[in-house]
C-alpha cells in the first residue's frame, strides 16, 4: 500500500463516526476496492501514482464518502430505537405508577440498568447503549450534588473521597463515548441535564425542597418529560443524517428544560438560570454545526 493510499484511508477512518468493528471492515473493503481500481488503471498504461490519483478521484472525496457511509451505518433499526428509548419509558412509568417511592423497585431498576450497560459496553457499544449509560451515570452525579446538603463539616470530607472518583468515572465514559461520536455523548447526557436542572430549580435559598413533595407535585410533568426523551431517542436512532439527530435532541431537550423552568420559575436563581442557558448551548451549538453544509 502506497503512502498516498494509506493517508487517504487514514483520513477517511478519522471522519467515520461508526462503531470500531464496522469502521475497520469498511476501511478494508475500500482499500481492496481502490487497490483493484488502481491496478486496472496501471494495466492500462498509467504509472502507480497517477493510477491511484484517478482511482481515489473517481471514488470520491473523504468527506463525501464518510458522510454516505455514516448515513448508512448510523440509522438504527426499529428494535434498536425502541431499546434505546426503553430506559426513558421505564422512568416515566416509575413516576406515573408512583413506584419511585419503592426502594426495592428503584434498586432493581438500577441493577438492571447496570447489567445492560455492562453488556453493551463489552459488546462494542451498540447504538442503543448510550441512553442507558446516561441513567447509569445519573446516580453518580446526583449523589455528588446532594453532598452539598450534608451537615457542615461532613461536606468537605465526603467531597474529598467521592468527587475525584465520580469525576474519573464520568470523564472516562464521556471520553470513550466521544471517541465513538460526540452526538452519542449528547444522547447520553440529555437525561442528566434534565434531572440536574430539575434539582437545581427545586431549591430555595440553597436548600432542596422536600424531594417527595416535589415529585408528587410534578409527577405528570416529569413523566411527560421522559416520554418526550423516549420519542426523541427513537427519532435520533432512526435518523440517517447527523443534523436530524442533533435537532431531535435539541427540540426535545428545549421543550423539557423550558417547561421545567416555567414550572419552577419562582425557585430559579442566578445559578440555576445560568445552568439552564449553558445546557441549551450544549445542544444548540452541535445542532448548528451539523446544519453547516458538508463539502462534497
Amino acid at each position: 500500500m502506497t503512502n498516498k493510499l494509506a493517508n487517504y484511508l487514514e483520513n477517511l477512518k478519522n471522519c467515520l463516526r461508526i462503531d470500531s468493528a464496522a469502521k475497520d471492515e469498511t476501511i478494508r473493503e475500500i482499500s481492496t476496492h481502490l487497490e483493484d481500481s488502481s491496478q486496472e488503471l496501471k494495466e492500462g498504461g498509467l504509472n502507480e501514482e497517477e493510477a491511484l490519483r484517478i482511482a481515489t478521484l473517481k471514488f470520491g472525496s473523504v468527506q463525501s464518502i464518510a458522510q454516505e457511509i455514516c448515513e448508512v451505518h448510523n440509522q438504527g433499526s426499529w428494535w434498536e430505537a425502541f431499546f434505546a428509548a426503553l430506559p426513558h419509558f421505564l422512568v416515566a412509568t416509575l413516576f406515573v405508577s408512583y413506584y419511585w417511592q419503592n426502594t426495592t423497585c428503584l434498586l432493581l431498576v438500577l441493577i438492571a440498568t447496570t447489567c445492560v450497560v455492562i453488556y453493551g459496553w463489552r459488546h462494542n457499544q451498540p447504538v442503543w447503549l448510550f441512553p442507558w449509560l446516561g441513567y447509569y451515570l445519573l446516580p453518580v452525579i446526583v449523589t455528588g450534588i446532594l453532598l452539598i446538603y450534608l451537615p457542615q463539616g461532613w461536606t468537605w470530607l465526603a467531597a474529598l473521597v467521592y468527587i475525584p472518583l465520580a469525576l474519573f468515572i464520568v470523564a472516562y465514559i464521556v471520553r470513550q463515548t466521544t471517541n465513538r461520536d460526540w452526538l452519542y455523548t449528547l444522547l447520553m447526557l440529555v437525561p442528566i441535564l434534565v434531572v440536574f436542572i430539575w434539582l437545581t430549580s427545586s431549591s430555595t435559598g440553597g436548600q432542596l425542597l422536600p424531594i417527595s413533595a416535589q415529585l408528587q407535585e410534578n409527577t405528570l410533568l416529569l413523566a411527560g418529560s421522559f416520554i418526550i426523551l423516549a420519542l426523541a431517542t427513537i427519532a435520533f436512532i432512526r435518523a440517517k443524517q447527523r443534523w436530524h439527530k442533533a435537532v431531535a435532541l435539541l427540540i426535545s431537550a428545549s421543550l423539557i428544560l423550558f417547561s421545567l423552568a416555567l414550572t419552577n420559575r419562582a425557585n430559579i436563581g442566578l445559578g440555576a438560570g445560568t445552568i439552564l442557558i449553558l445546557s441549551l448551548l450544549i445542544l444548540v451549538i452541535p445542532a448548528w454545526m451539523q446544519l453547516k453544509p458538508q463539502p462534497r
